[in-house]
């Protein structure tokens, strides 16, 4: 390929997808040429619009629902089109609920389902044709990149170079699937990226080099990103190499559904209550509905501080109702109460998540957080990671042994939920509350971010920056990674057979690194599948690879996708037994790989299980 004109980032978001890119030509050290690609799309039937934002909705019309053409983009006719991508899918889904895709982003990394089958809508009626959160995301990728090859035609996107942003909250699987979504788009080569790295990379471009006088060696950067469908932590710390400032990424949080998509379906209950008080009942497919309007709702009442109403509409299934549809509306008051206190609520350090006794049965859907409040799930985070500066240079004997949580000195808001001032300044406040309790100065907050366009900006600088310009963000690995290894033991009754957990990639390896498991050779069956069970960590920072645990607490290790490994039999009969040694290899793409190496030197990669189902687990 040759040299890339454009460094292009993408944000594929679970409500909103961007493209943003920096212009190497034009740029120069921090000092970038920037922009924003504006997006054509269909905002109704036969009308193409360029908007900043492609609304991450997939709308599945039925076969006769729109005449031929209707469908068209400056790229296609149109026809034979299985559905239209973004703000006409975001719309007429909103009165067409059963025939919407939506958060297919949050479905991607779903362990408890087949994420390539074709399961969305998960509530459709059988007529309806469905996709898979995979063909989704391709989809809304291709798109991004269609419309980039139409408005630079003498710069195809094939030849730039491109990031694609990803939750740093992300499993291995969840990042081989997103990269397996980006590849089917036809996106060569690209690189994966944290969105909070993203969200501190634009902050950092944004600030023509005031940055270094907004932070100083030993600050903590709390990033809190609460977007459509996750809400995402991540610590940097910033230390001085050199006489220089080099920010590194020192952990992350847990994945944690649990965002804008939550709070949508929160109001929709909120109003359906209203209804119900005046005799009016709604099914299922009306609650849909009402949940699109509800996010329509929020969205204006809490970013326009000018704005006290906003009318929702509800289509109506039957025929007695005026108009054919129920009108209601939502307050600014009752939004900013309603979400302020049930996400947002003022609670002590010492809170943690609310964990209930699930029911045996539940319906097939995504596993959102249990609890709501996401103040209790920042304080957990916070109290893990007390000791994550421990051995950091600089920030020797910092942390008082008396502090029950990590003492973040700044913090930097991502996600589209804090277009809201009141409740960006609402987690300022909880945060400062619990410093103040434990002795400490203030945290500030670090302004001046574009919410919508953050993460795709920075995902650009991103990929300029991996160009040799700029500032580069270190970290590696967000998480430890272990293997399962089961003990040999004569079969006793009502006892299963303890495990271990064998690191197979410690904390922080750095991209393009690759290390061998010393000491430690498996028999792999090749030609059949062989499973295992897979850990990760964000807080054992000190296990090297190989490193072997006999026990672990509740909160050190969680359990993971499986590992799946088909090997070819290349030259061997299927079921033969393959000694070989285990090789970790963080790609340059941003994806964890296991290599599984013979002695005649012949490798196998171990593939992360993107097919894993919820049994079992």
């Amino acid at each position: 390929m040759s040299d890339p004109r454009y460094a292009i980032g993408i944000d594929l978001g679970t409500t909103h997808s961007a493209l943003s890119y920096v212009d190497l030509a034009g740029s120069d050290g921090e000092k970038t040429s920037h922009g924003v690609l504006g997006i054509p799309q269909l905002t109704a039937p036969g009308t193409v619009e360029e908007l900043p934002l492609l609304p991450s909705f997939l709308y599945l019309p039925h076969p006769e629902e729109l005449a031929a053409g209707e469908l068209a983009l400056p790229w296609s006719s149109g026809e034979n089109e299985t559905g239209v991508a973004g703000e006409m899918a975001r719309s007429r889904g909103a009165t067409t609920p059963i025939r919407l895709v939506s958060s297919a982003k949050s479905w991607l990394c779903h362990p408890g389902v087949d994420r390539c089958a074709a399961i969305l809508p998960n509530d459709a009626p059988e007529e309806v044709t469905r996709v898979s959160p995979l063909e989704a995301s391709t989809r809304y990728l291709n798109h991004l990149r269609q419309a980039w090859d139409a408005a630079h035609p003498d710069a195809p996107f094939a030849e730039q170079a491109v990031t694609v942003t990803i939750p740093a909250s992300f499993d291995p699987a969840a990042r081989e699937l997103t990269a397996a979504a980006a590849n089917a788009a036809g996106y060569a080569g690209l690189t994966l990226l944290e969105e909070p790295q993203a969200a501190l990379y634009s902050w950092i471009q944004n600030s023509d080099g005031r940055w270094r006088k907004e932070v100083k060696p030993g600050d903590i950067i709390l990033v809190v990103d609460v977007g459509g469908g996750t809400s995402d932590f991540s610590l940097i710390a910033i230390l001085e190499r050199d006489g220089k400032l080099e920010p590194h990424r020192v952990a992350v949080g847990d994945h944690i559904l649990l965002g804008g998509d939550n709070m949508d379906l929160a109001l929709a209950h909120l109003v359906a209550r209203k209804l119900a008080a005046n005799g009016t009942q709604l099914d299922a497919w009306q609650m849909r509905a009402l949940t699109y309007g509800c996010r329509a709702a929020k969205e204006n009442l809490l970013a326009n501080a000018d704005a006290q109403t906003w009318p929702i509409v509800v289509p109506s299934r039957g025929s007695k109702l005026i108009g054919g549809s129920i009108r209601t509306e939502l307050t600014r008051e009752e939004v900013t109460t309603f979400i302020t206190d049930g996400f947002f609520p003022r609670v002590e350090a010492a809170a943690r998540p609310a964990v209930r006794t699930r029911a045996g049965l539940t319906q097939l859907g995504l596993p959102y957080a249990q609890d709501a409040a996401v103040t209790r799930h920042l304080a957990a985070f916070l109290a893990r990671q007390v000791g994550a500066t421990a051995e950091l240079e600089g920030y020797a004997g910092q942390q008082n042994g008396e502090h029950t949580f990590l003492h973040p000195s700044a913090v930097l808001f991502n996600g589209g939920v804090f277009k809201s001032e009141l409740l960006a300044q609402r987690v300022m406040d909880t945060i400062n509350d619990w410093l103040y309790m434990e002795g400490a100065e203030p945290a500030r907050m670090l302004g001046g971010a574009d919410l919508d366009l953050a993460v795709a900006r920075g995902a650009a600088y991103y990929s300029y920056v991996r160009r040799g310009a700029g500032v580069r963000i270190r970290g590696g690995t967000a998480r430890s990674y272990y293997v399962a290894v089961e003990s040999s033991m004569p079969a006793i009754p009502g006892m299963e057979p303890p495990i271990q957990a064998l690191c197979v990639a410690p904390f922080g390896m750095e991209e393009g690194g690759e290390l061998e498991l010393p000491g430690q050779e498996f028999g792999l069956v090749v030609g059949e599948p062989v499973h295992f069970r897979f850990f990760g960590s964000s807080v054992r920072r000190q296990d090297q690879i190989g490193t072997v645990l006999d026990f672990w607490g509740p909160d050190e290790l969680v359990e993971l996708n499986e590992i799946q490994a088909t090997l070819s039999p290349e030259g061997r009969v299927a079921g033969d037994v393959v000694q070989v040694r285990l090789h970790a290899y963080a790609s340059e793409a941003g994806t964890l790989e296991l290599l599984a190496v013979a002695q005649d030197g012949q490798r196998w990669k171990v593939e992360f299980d993107v097919r894993a189902t919820a049994e079992g687990q």
